[in-house]
Formats: structure tokens, C-alpha cells, sequence
């Protein structure tokens, strides 16, 4: 990929950051980028599909940076903990913020909508192979949908992102909260195998 185009690419992703949906034209991410606006049409068409690509680029380098740092993860407790610093650093750079952004501006933007499904969808397979991977041997995995359980954490960390915006103790309570419960379920790994045999049937019977 050109240089040009990379700029383009990471200066729409800095528009969105720092002026938000509503701010984002031609002038505005070709200042960020530094380059003629022209050169926004020549190599992308229109803004909204320089949008699309830049928020591609932007997932796929994301995930791509914390992927081997999720595969590591051998516990519901190391993927809480794991889950947190992914989360902090994805603040501090923006990127929760970039998110909200992109969701409130793709019910009128049905490309973007696509792209922003597509690059959580990124993110949801990471988290998903991790949990089947850590809930593999205990009680939960024959009764947890992990599917279902990746886009809800997923969907709890964004959304405990943009609520710390209006009220952050709450946030961090919330967030406090679920790593508890990560905690709690990991603890049944340290009860031995009949303490497991005997939640596992308890939810058997209480599931039928």
C-alpha cells in the first residue's frame, strides 16, 4: 500500500477520534492526513468508502496486535485479566471513543454499518476461540452458548466504555464486577473433579 493512502487510511481513523461522525469530510481528514483532498477520490472514490477501508485497516491491526496475547490465555481469570489491559490500552488510544462514533453514524451509512459489524466481528472470533479454549474442561461448556457469550463481552466492554463517559465510578464498577464473576467460575477449576461433576449435574438437572 502507498504511503499516500496510508495516510488517508489513518487520517480518517484520527478524524473520526477527534471530530466524530459528524466531523468527517474531505477537508477534514485530509488535513489530518497532510495531503491534497483530491487524493482522497483518486484513491478511494468517495469519503465513505475511505471510511470502509480505514476502519478495515484499523480492525484488522488491532486484533492482529493482541492475537497472540489472547492466545496465551488458559483461564477464564487470565482472560479477564487480559481482557482489562487490551481495554485500557484500546482507551487510551482512542479507539472505544472511534467505535461509538462509527455506531452512531451507521444507521445512516449502510456500508459503514458493514464495516463496523465486520470489524467487531474480528474481534468476537478472538474472544470466542479463547473461551472455548478455557471453558473446554469445566462445568459450563456443555451448557454456554460461546458464541453468544463472545458478542456479549464484547458488546459489555463497549458499552461499559462509553457509559464510563457519563459516569465513570459506575463503569468501573460494572467492569469490577464481571472480572469477579470471571474469578469465581475459575475457582471451580481449584475445587478438584467431583466438586465439577457435581455442578455439572446440578445444571443438568436444573436446565432440563
Amino acid at each position: 500500500m502507498s504511503e499516500t493512502k496510508d495516510k488517508l487510511l489513518e487520517g480518517a481513523l484520527e478524524t473520526v477520534r477527534t471530530r466524530g461522525i459528524a466531523g468527517v469530510s474531505a477537508r477534514t481528514i485530509a488535513a489530518a492526513a497532510g495531503v491534497n483532498q483530491a487524493l482522497i477520490f483518486y484513491h478511494f472514490g468517495t469519503v465513505d468508502d475511505l471510511l470502509v477501508a480505514a476502519l478495515e485497516h484499523g480492525s484488522s491491526d488491532h486484533v492482529a496486535r493482541h492475537r497472540d496475547r489472547l492466545a496465551r490465555v488458559s483461564s477464564l481469570r487470565e482472560l479477564a485479566d487480559v481482557g482489562q489491559v487490551i481495554r485500557e490500552e484500546e482507551h487510551s488510544e482512542g479507539n472505544f471513543a472511534l467505535i461509538g462514533q462509527l455506531l452512531a453514524g451507521s444507521p445512516a451509512h449502510p456500508k459503514l454499518a458493514a464495516a463496523t459489524a465486520a470489524g467487531l466481528a474480528l474481534w468476537t472470533t478472538e474472544i470466542e476461540s479463547a473461551l472455548a479454549r478455557v471453558l473446554k474442561d469445566t462445568p459450563l461448556a456443555e451448557f454456554v452458548d460461546v458464541a453468544g457469550l463472545a458478542r456479549a463481552v464484547a458488546a459489555s466492554y463497549i458499552g461499559l466504555e462509553l457509559y464510563a463517559g457519563v459516569d465513570e465510578t459506575a463503569a468501573h464498577r460494572a467492569m469490577d464486577s464481571l472480572n469477579e464473576l470471571a474469578v469465581l467460575v475459575s475457582a471451580l477449576d481449584d475445587l478438584g473433579p467431583v466438586v465439577r461433576r457435581a455442578v455439572r449435574a446440578k445444571l443438568r438437572k436444573s436446565t432440563r
